[in-house]
């Protein structure tokens, strides 16, 4: 048995860079130039689907991709700097689609007859909506009470809740039944008009899919270039390259030209309209569309997107920090994240993006699929994304990719954000009936009760949840229709009334985050001290294992924020006070000295 026994580990021991590792500038900004890629496949499909139902022309389509993009950029940016500081990108969410969708069927915006003047006026109400409905995330964020909240959120807690981020979105590879509607926002018929799935263009998604996992997998131990790994690191640069010119081959031979509609939206590349309508130059700035118009109505609706995104940027960050090398985000941490994420969405209202933001899950996976987990990559990614919204007709020309290759991206990288989910349950005992009965349920049913609530989903009936009051009934569907946030109420729920006090070490609950919201400055900084110290020396230790072509891995000091048992690898205690802080760094640079 003990030839085949993996020891619970927190951080993954093969990836290249951590957080506070960089790689050479070279190929840092390729890495930053592929994830600014990789988030555009959200930032265009949103407005594609939006502002057409708002009135709006596709020269307002490209303004708001523009608009969409640069905001992206600073929250990133702010993100990276002063909040969570994980190697996250923030990018625009569909979890806002319904009370958006809301907004746009509201009587007194149809009643407007002229589609400009009706798209100006429903993009000012959003604005207004998403002003208001920020506010409840920054006071969450700030006040600490999230953090607070998110001490009950045990590794077995967990697992449906970071899982469900990656697997929720199934319906984004291959295409659903046509007659049957999407179980997270939207009809299926609005969906693949929107042409977003692998199987509505099978002869440009699948060879991706294929070539992704053959490049990323297979090939990455080939290294033409200096020993450089190039076909690990820049996978999708090189798979996008390569199929996007392969399909401008079939657009241009006219291989679709007396297909169905559908097949030449989804497969063309040239129906985007984006290139022709984008300015050469335009600079987004607050209130460009007008000022905000506010409802009550339209905030209440607005405000369930915000907790949504919560709970799923929550998921995004405790994977992105174990797929960084990086220590779990403490309660405190996870706080001031939401906190700017909250001042992200302020932004979002005020520059008027027609949606709102959260953590880009595509992007999270491209951090496990490339083994760079670098801070800097993300911060100069946010660049990126800056400088081509800036420059609408460079910016309009990477736009254009079509969007069944994202889907075929998308079912790699969502996979694995789900299974970085599954392996927190390293940390519990999956011999407990407690804990597989918890864990069986809430992904069971975290899947099931968004699929029930989207197969009611459609633009006249608004959803399963049908009274008389739209903004209740735009609240309740797009609870119940996120995967994450119904796998956490449930997870979180059975986990914290359920045999609690004698199964806390079956649920994990030694390898929790160490510092609580209310701990002292002094431990704060010390923490903030010691961790990127942490992280290096398991970057160090898995790069002499590697090399060495040793397996097993050696007793490690254990997490950050606790003592390492050397016989199980499993922490048992916490931080009693700031000696013991200090005890623990000096412990951790005589390791690093020593590798």
């Amino acid at each position: 048995m003990a030839d085949i026994s993996h020891p619970p580990m927190e951080q993954l021991q093969d990836l290249e860079y951590c957080i506070d590792s960089n790689p050479p500038w070279p190929e840092t900004i390729l890495l930053a130039f592929q994830n600014y890629i990789l988030v555009l496949g959200t930032s265009v499909m949103i407005p594609t689907l939006l502002v057409p139902m708002m009135g709006g022309s596709d020269g307002d389509k490209a303004r708001v991709i523009q608009t969409l993009l640069f905001v992206g950029g600073i929250n990133t940016l702010l993100q990276a700097l002063f909040g969570t500081r994980l190697p996250a990108v923030i990018g625009g969410s569909f979890a806002y689609v319904i009370p958006i969708v809301y907004i746009i069927s509201d009587s007194s915006l149809q009643r407007i007859d002229e589609p400009h003047i009706r798209f100006i006026q429903t993009m000012r109400a959003i604005q207004g909506a998403l002003i208001v409905a920020a506010s409840i995330q920054i006071i969450l964020g700030y006040s600490q009470v999230w953090g607070l909240f998110s001490r009950f959120f045990s590794p077995l807690g967990m697992v449906p809740v970071v899982g469900l981020v990656g697997l929720g979105l199934f319906q984004r590879g291959f295409p659903c039944d046509k007659y049957s509607p999407s179980p997270v926002i939207l009809t299926c018929q609005m969906l693949l008009n929107f042409s977003l799935q692998v199987g509505n263009c099978v002869e440009i998604g699948l060879p991706m899919l294929l070539l992704v996992i053959g490049l990323s997998q297979y090939l990455k131990h080939v290294k033409p270039l200096r020993d450089f790994p190039i076909f690990e690191r820049f996978p999708v640069l090189i798979c996008v390259t390569i199929i996007w010119i392969y399909s401008l081959i079939l657009t241009a031979s006219g291989a679709y030209r007396d297909k169905p509609n559908l097949t030449q939206i989804s497969c063309r590349t040239d129906r985007a309209n984006l290139i022709s309508t984008a300015p050469w130059f335009k600079f987004p700035y607050p209130l460009q569309w007008g000022p905000p118009t506010f409802s009550a109505g339209h905030s209440i609706a607005m405000m369930s997107s915000v907790l949504v995104s919560m709970v799923e940027s929550t998921g995004a960050y405790k994977a992105a920090s174990r797929l960084a090398i990086a220590t779990p985000p403490p309660a405190y941490v996870l706080s001031r994240g939401i906190g700017w994420q909250g001042i992200g969405i302020l932004l979002d209202g005020l520059f008027g993006t027609g949606t709102g933001s959260t953590v880009s899950v595509e992007n999270v996976g491209l951090l496990g699929l490339t083994r760079v987990g670098s801070r800097r990559v993300v911060q100069i990614s946010a660049g990126f994304m800056i400088f081509f919204s800036i420059l609408g007709k460079f910016g309009a020309v990477f736009a254009s990719i079509p969007f069944p290759i994202y889907a075929a991206l998308y079912c790699v990288l969502f996979g694995l954000v789900g299974s970085v989910g599954l392996s927190f349950l390293q940390f519990t005992n999956m011999n407990s009936m407690r804990n597989l009965f918890i864990t069986g349920l809430s992904l069971f049913l975290g899947i099931s009760i968004p699929q029930f609530f989207g197969e009611y989903w459609s633009l006249r009936h608004n959803g399963l949840v049908r009274t008389n009051a739209g903004w209740f009934n735009a609240f309740l569907n797009t609870i119940f229709s996120s995967p994450p946030t119904v796998g956490l109420i449930i997870a979180v729920f059975l986990d914290n009334t359920l045999e609690v006090e004698k199964s806390k070490k079956d649920r994990g609950m030694p390898w929790s985050p160490p510092l609580s919201p209310l701990c002292s400055e002094e431990e704060k900084i010390i923490y903030h001290q010691l961790a990127p110290v942490y992280g290096k020396a398991q970057e160090v230790m898995a790069r002499t294992r590697r090399a060495r072509n040793v397996t097993a891995p050696p007793a490690s000091v254990g997490d950050i924020g606790t003592e390492s048992n050397a016989a199980t690898n499993h922490p048992q205690q916490e931080f009693a006070s700031a000696a013991h802080l200090a005890a623990l760094q000096a412990q951790v640079v005589a390791l690093t000295t020593l590798l």
